[in-house]
């Protein structure tokens, strides 16, 4: 499908929903809603696309806040945003909310720490896309870094 809408090197990973190619000089907004629609007309589901360049992800591995020499990277999440969040939205976001997860809104990114695991964190996806208004897709810190080395 994705070789049909005229993209390269075309590499999924696993079964997780990540996939990475090479689309030229297209933009990417245009290119997330191609990809939107092509999985509805081909599989009739609605989904939402999130893209990153390779630099994005590059940038990403680098300037995660709580990443540090002993950092289980199990416990470290990312959520990518379709967009940067209005700071207002971002400041109505409750630090407190789950001890003693850790989040930070950085750009288009919300870096995460679970350090008693994800399962019982109030900090999931749908808090941060009902209180930031965006769409999001959150993904463990294994498979940022994997993706990452595909694109190398």
């Amino acid at each position: 499908m994705l070789t049909d809408l005229g993209l390269h090197d075309v590499e999924t990973y696993l079964q997780s929903g990540n996939v990475v190619l090479e689309s030229g000089d297209r933009v990417l907004t245009g290119l997330a809603a191609e990809v939107e629609s092509a999985i509805a007309d081909t599989f009739g589901l609605q989904v939402r696309v999130i893209l990153r360049e390779r630099e994005d992800l590059a940038s990403v591995t680098r300037s995660h806040p709580f990443l540090d020499a002993e950092a289980d990277p199990a416990r470290i999440h990312v959520v990518f945003l379709e967009s940067a969040p209005d700071a207002d939205r971002v400041g109505a976001l409750d630090p407190n909310r789950s001890p003693p997860d850790q989040f930070e809104v950085i750009g288009r990114e919300i870096y995460l720490r679970y350090p008693n695991g994800q399962g019982r964190s109030k900090l999931g996806l749908a808090y941060f896309e009902r209180v930031l208004g965006v769409a999001g897709t959150a993904r463990n810190w294994n498979t940022v870094t994997k993706l990452l080395e595909m694109l190398s």
